[in-house]
């Protein structure tokens, strides 16, 4: 019997693309040899992750979890609308979710953490579920909250099922004061939030590269009116600050009253609360922005099919 070594497990591993338990039963059961073990993984199904690692996986599902002073937010993506209403990919959401509030670890250490009730890690999981479901999955992204004293409000708009669900926000809010009323501010926040789409909390938090981009943009526009400089400065500067209202969210009107900035929204709850509030930070997912999705018309993917 040839010895299994980690270097053979990571070998039979790169061939496949199974997960590294499953990698390591392969070998034992058919005696450390290599080729046996790829005809191994490939009867129980699990090398066939390999072959989707290439597929945009543009949908899935957001999960967050809040819970006292922290929250979290996970995006999980897979092929298809359908996996997202599948109850072995919720599970894995939501339980990986869980797992990310309880430690203070980012998306490469999640990654690695075990995976409750198995003896694989997260990302073995992962591999596992791709195998069984059929699609293309992958951990995307994770986004983490945590205040003092205070509390971190959560809203999920198109929920899917409870934790779970297409938009997700996480509001921190650091106060002393009522935390029912907290409560409610941080989720008239998070709802206002996932509707306004604000990129950044303060007009500081803009950066230089996005705000010469909207400069020049808004010269070259201005300059076609042929007025003079002094005048073209004055419309770009009133462009500017109709900017910071559409991207900052301490410059938007608030979508509960439509007329009042944020700022004073925040500044006038610590009459209410019973003292000054201060929102820290928040965190905005929404299911597949910034990946680019691979269209075809149904004729082609049938044809595609076909040909497999």
């Amino acid at each position: 019997m040839t010895e299994i070594t980690s270097l053979l497990v990571k070998t039979l591993r790169e061939k496949t693309g199974a997960g590294m338990m499953d990698c390591k039963k392969a070998l034992e059961a058919v005696k450390g040899d290599l080729e046996e073990g790829i005809d191994w993984l490939r009867k129980k199904g699990l090398s066939a992750a390999a072959k989707k690692s290439g597929r945009v996986a543009s949908e899935g599902l957001i999960g967050i979890v809040t819970k006292g002073t922290a929250g979290v937010l996970l995006e999980v993506n897979a092929e298809t609308d359908f996996v997202a209403r599948n109850e072995q990919f919720q599970k894995f959401v939501k339980t990986v979710s869980h797992l990310a509030l309880e430690d203070d670890v980012d998306l490469d250490a999640l990654k690695k953490k075990p995976y409750p009730g198995a003896d694989r890690t997260v990302e073995e999981e992962l591999t596992q579920l791709i195998a069984t479901v059929g699609e293309n999955m992958t951990l995307r992204r994770l986004g983490k909250l945590k205040v003092q004293n205070g509390v971190v409000c959560s809203y999920i708009h198109t929920q899917v099922a409870p934790e779970l669900g297409r938009i997700g926000v996480l509001v921190a809010l650091e106060s002393t004061g009522n935390t029912e009323k907290l409560h409610e501010l941080g989720m008239s926040l998070a709802m206002h939030i996932a509707a306004a789409r604000p990129e950044v909390l303060k007009v500081a938090d803009v950066s230089k590269d996005s705000l010469d981009r909207e400069r020049r943009i808004f010269r070259e526009q201005s300059l076609a009116s042929g007025k003079s400089e002094d005048v073209i400065e004055k419309m770009i500067e009133g462009r500017i600050r109709k900017y910071h209202e559409e991207v900052v969210l301490w410059e938007q009107a608030y979508v509960i009253d439509g007329k009042s900035k944020i700022s004073k929204v925040i500044e006038e709850a610590g009459k209410e609360v019973g003292a000054p509030v201060e929102l820290l930070a928040f965190e905005r997912f929404e299911l597949g922005e910034g990946i680019e999705k691979k269209t075809t018309d149904f004729a082609s993917e049938v044809a595609e099919q076909l040909a497999k």
